[in-house]
């Protein structure tokens, strides 16, 4: 019961007792910050983004560099994202958990099981069903100086708390003049799943990109994952993390040293010379199957998982252009008003002269998900359609 007090108390607003811990927990929190940023700002120079100088000495891509640490391990995707909080809730105690079943049932997709157990139940709290309301208490609890992580059961639930993270998640650090920062990760499964049904299958970057001071993240390995979902909970930024539903019994050896991606940087999946095709979520797999058959037909695509959809990694996209002259972008959003769209119009906007070819993208069809499954299967981009899209591209 000691311990599970002491747990308790650490994130309380106001009592003199955590003071201290708070304002020591605060330097801390600033110096991991402040290394990450740097890390981010040396990858732009050349150098590889990570937390740590053991990661960043290494010269191969993530991906290579997870798969070939001898002292790594396996973990499947909603474990590298329980991992990544259970590292930054031991290391900060201002960062916290809220959402419905989050605590002892530990969440719809196990990302929260056991948290509650380790953290205590004020610091992994159980909401009722009401995303407006506890999405507005995640916010004023950043606002008073806590760090915590909102997980919406279903993405397509937190369109309830639309107000919320519209008009109070991304502008308040604006409207207050800056004396207020908002540092809460939203977060949880989305993306058309199998035969979930139209309400259970939205997706919801298409919503929330338009909003001024949101960042969003979309993660597609057990790496970036956990990556990103670090990034995210040190960022003073409100971020929306997207998990796709179809992902998470994905495996993958990550590093055992502790690692942080940037929330800015995309991904080089797979190098190339013939084309660039721009994907993210679980798209990227979809590409990759497609690529394998572009391959044995004599194209190179080169793959990019965008990662950042607001904003874009246009630095990484900008130098993969001017090396291909073609892009395709493939994606699980709509067409209409989609990620693709607004993608579309930057590279227009930024790279028009080096474009040998029109922009094509392949995206969902602007209808509510089916639940029958061939019809479900119909609304998706499919690996043949992205085989297709490039040779006509290449042409």
């Amino acid at each position: 019961m000691a311990a599970a007090s002491s747990l308790h108390a650490a994130p309380r607003v106001g009592s003199s007792s955590s003071s201290a811990g708070r304002r020591s927990a605060s330097a801390a929190r600033s110096v991991r910050v402040a290394a990450a940023a740097g890390s981010c700002a040396a990858r732009r120079a050349g150098g590889r983004m990570v937390a740590r100088a053991a990661v960043a000495s290494k010269a191969e891509s993530p991906a290579s560099a997870a798969s070939s640490k001898s002292d790594g391990h396996e973990v499947l995707l909603f474990e590298a994202l329980r991992e990544a909080l259970i590292e930054e809730m031991k290391e900060d105690p201002t960062v916290c958990v809220f959402g419905e079943d989050v605590g002892h049932y530990g969440g719809s997709y196990k990302v929260t099981k056991g948290l509650a157990e380790m953290f205590g139940d004020l610091r992994v709290l159980d909401t009722p069903i009401a995303e407006n309301s506890f999405t507005g208490m995640g916010v004023g609890a950043a606002m008073k100086g806590l760090r915590p992580v909102v997980e919406g059961m279903n993405m397509g639930f937190l369109l309830l708390a639309y107000n919320q993270i519209s008009n109070n998640c991304g502008m308040l650090h604006y409207t207050s003049g800056g004396q207020f920062k908002i540092p809460i990760v939203i977060r949880g499964p989305g993306g058309v799943g199998r035969q979930l049904g139209a309400e259970h299958s939205q997706r919801l970057e298409s919503y929330f990109q338009s909003i001024p001071g949101l960042q969003m993240v979309a993660c597609s390995t057990p790496y970036n994952a956990k990556g990103l979902m670090k990034a995210a909970i040190r960022s003073e930024n409100p971020v929306v993390l997207f998990e796709h539903v179809l992902l998470y019994n994905l495996k993958e050896k990550i590093p055992d040293e502790e690692y942080v991606l940037c929330l800015e940087e995309a991904e080089m999946v797979r190098p190339g010379e013939h084309v660039t095709i721009l994907t993210y979520s679980r798209m990227r797999y979809h590409v990759m199957q497609a690529a394998k058959t572009l391959v044995n037909k004599g194209y190179d695509p080169e793959v990019i998982d965008i990662r950042s959809l607001k904003p874009f990694d246009l630095h990484t996209i900008g130098n993969s252009i001017k090396k291909t002259h073609r892009v395709l972008i493939v994606e699980e959003c709509m067409r209409t008003g989609g990620i693709g769209a607004s993608l579309r119009s930057a590279i227009i906007d930024n790279f028009w002269d080096y474009l040998d070819a029109p922009i094509m993208c392949l995206s969902s069809q602007d209808v509510p998900t089916p639940y029958a499954a061939p019809l479900e299967d119909a609304t998706v981009v499919q690996p043949a359609q992205i085989v297709a899209a490039v040779e006509q591209i290449c042409q």
